[in-house]
């Protein structure tokens, strides 16, 4: 029995070499597993399910991408291996329509979950870096579902240019940022995986692939961190049968 976890894909049609590799990924390395977990900001940018309805006509590629990953996805879940997409800061649109076409559950963020008989608590993790207040104070607004709906109320296009304008202002934004405030916020850490009861937390978000030694409450604990896939390189948790997880980069 082992388990794939995997985090910040940021799949998006202007990034071909990422796609190939993560489809290629998926058949030689995912086929047969037990379980995939896909941490958030799996896609660059989501504007909403209804652009699997758009695949003919949609000239920036995200419907053809979106149709083509779900349809990857279908088919290892018909294989037998359970999926599981959480919610990202970039693709925080996703809905349960996707989740049905790639044969997919959504899971909450965050979310705890047991393997081998251990408790683990997977997250995105931008939750964590609360020292970014203007990006805390966005992240508030996006998952209201008020404001959500009123953004999947808005034609394909406008949503197209929106999501388009976020990205840029993300990369303005964190050019003008210190890397401290870009990080997770230590003391948010602990008390999540106290309050939750764990010793391991696994999360992506920060592109900073790492494996931190922690203590907790007297208590040996660990954050592993998921790096984000770039063209030729991925990275990735295995849990393996004995239950203990392993942070590995990968080739694409």
């Amino acid at each position: 029995m082992s388990t794939l976890i995997v985090s910040d894909l940021h799949l998006h049609p202007e990034a071909p070499e990422v796609i190939d590799g993560f489809l290629g990924w998926l058949q030689k390395r995912a086929r047969g597993v037990d379980a995939l977990y896909i941490l958030g900001d799996f896609f660059e940018a989501w504007i909403g399910d209804d652009i699997l309805d758009m695949v003919d006509v949609d000239a920036s590629g995200n419907a053809a991408l979106a149709a083509d990953i779900a349809t990857a996805l279908r088919r290892l879940a018909d294989d037998g291996t359970a999926i599981y997409l959480m919610h990202g800061n970039r693709d925080f649109l996703l809905g349960q329509r996707f989740a049905a076409a790639a044969g997919a559950k959504l899971l909450a963020d965050p979310a705890l979950v047991m393997f081998h008989d251990e408790p683990m608590l997977l997250m995105h993790g931008d939750s964590l870096c609360t020292r970014d207040e203007t990006y805390m104070a966005f992240r508030a607004q996006a998952r209201q579902p008020e404001w959500q709906q009123q953004v999947l109320a808005m034609p394909i296009a406008d949503r197209i240019t929106l999501a388009a304008s976020l990205r840029q202002q993300s990369g303005e934004a964190t050019s003008n940022k210190a890397d401290d405030i870009m990080d997770v916020t230590p003391d948010e850490v602990v008390q999540a995986m106290r309050d939750h009861g764990v010793t391991t937390l696994i999360h992506g978000h920060t592109h900073r692939p790492a494996v931190h030694e922690l203590e907790i409450d007297g208590m040996p604990a660990q954050r592993i961190v998921l790096g984000d896939w770039q063209p030729g390189r991925g990275w990735e948790v295995v849990i393996e049968s004995d239950g203990r997880p392993t942070l590995q980069q990968i080739d694409l």
